[in-house]
């Protein structure tokens, strides 16, 4: 029978999500620290930016002071599943602190490789996370004067490569419910599909930001009649539209003569948090969003076969399970990010009064290779 837990019976309330509000209400958080960390005005950095690993060290210090008030934290190991993002935001940190980093995606097609370069090893296989005689080479102990930050999106659960698919299934179908109780009997699930799946790649990143929040809205607006998909694209290649701040204020041009549109509702909630600048502005999507994950989560028997499991429930990565085990008993400070929207990582308070908990306090199940023996030899 599969091992059940939850990512909270690792890393405790050390945790941020894309707000950077700790979970431990013992740390201070970014509406409290951003005068300190040099912001001019509070705004939440997003992952890739300088300004939120000086926030992240701001957050891991605290947490030491928490445990060991004379012991500051010297050396830092990241754990992650993307080389741009993740590799980003390691080199970020390292303008703070000595960091080493282990950045694996699965790939089971191809043959193992693990590669170390300038401190980031990279691998096609989770269980590559035994691997990690690197570290000690470098010079760098597992005690209590190192921080493991650990990734919690398609790291911690949800493997890139092996089981990320049901974290996209969740957002996807939260997308699809939200624009489907708004438009009602006009919503063409084939359409979304299209305007979805073409618009939800990297060549469009700078139009969406690769945010969830925002493409969401485009399809709403899209779907909606309010801007031609056609015309989109054509607009966009043409270079007449090249950002989202554009297509909400000619969305909000073509609404002002539909007053009675069951659209305005959701625009103007997307629209003022927009302005306001708040990274998550489509915030009921979100909320959707979190029903979603937490229904994938330990939802299926404990026989289901490890292939459908894998497809369509939301599992912890025994790997990074066994290797934070191994961190902890040496002493090590593990501290879990994640760039998720807190309203996609909590639940409401209706919901939480009937027994919802936060993503890192929901029970899964744990899934993966068992490498907890074989990482004592690094010891």
């Amino acid at each position: 029978m599969s091992e059940r837990t939850t990512l909270h019976a690792i890393l405790g309330d050390f945790v941020v999500y894309r707000n950077l509000e700790p979970a431990d209400e013992q740390l201070k958080s970014l509406t409290e620290i951003w005068r300190e960390i040099g912001l001019p005005s509070y705004r939440i950095p997003r992952k890739l930016e300088p300004d939120y690993a000086t926030a992240v060290i701001h957050f891991l210090d605290q947490a030491q002071a928490l445990r060991l008030p004379n012991r500051p934290l010297k050396r830092l190991l990241y754990i992650g599943d993307t080389v741009m993002n993740d590799g980003t935001a390691v080199a970020n940190l390292g303008q703070h602190r000595p960091i080493l980093a282990a950045i694996c995606t699965e790939r089971p097609g191809e043959a193992k490789k693990v590669n170390v370069n300038k401190g980031v090893m990279t691998a096609n296989r989770w269980g590559a996370l035994k691997d990690l005689a690197f570290v000690t080479k470098e010079g760098f102990p597992f005690d209590e004067e190192m921080a493991a930050i650990i990734d919690l999106d398609k790291t911690a659960m949800g493997a890139r490569g092996r089981n990320d698919r049901a974290i996209d299934a969740a957002r996807v179908e939260a997308v699809r419910r939200t624009i489907a109780e708004v438009l009602g009997s006009q919503f063409d699930m084939k359409g979304f599909r299209t305007i979805y799946d073409e618009l939800n790649q990297p060549p469009y990143h700078p139009f969406t930001a690769d945010n969830q929040d925002y493409l969401a809205y485009i399809c709403l607006m899209v779907g909606g009649g309010v801007y031609d998909y056609e015309a989109l694209l054509a607009d966009l290649v043409a270079g007449r539209l090249s950002t989202f701040a554009q297509f909400v204020e000619i969305c909000a041009e073509h609404l002002q003569d539909r007053t009675s549109s069951e659209l305005l509702p959701v625009h103007q909630e997307v629209y003022a948090n927009f302005r306001r600048g708040d990274p998550t502005p489509f915030k009921s999507f979100r909320h959707r969003e979190y029903e979603e994950t937490v229904a994938r989560m330990d939802c299926l028997p404990a026989e289901t076969d490890p292939e459908k499991l894998l497809a369509e429930e939301i599992v912890i990565t025994r790997e990074v399970v066994d290797l934070a085990r191994f961190l902890q008993e040496r002493g090590v400070l593990l501290f879990g990010l994640s760039d998720k929207p807190d309203e996609a990582s909590f639940p409401r308070a209706e919901l939480a009064r009937a027994g919802y908990a936060p993503i890192h306090r929901t029970t899964m199940k744990v899934v993966g290779e068992a490498i907890y023996e074989e990482l004592g030899a690094l010891a």
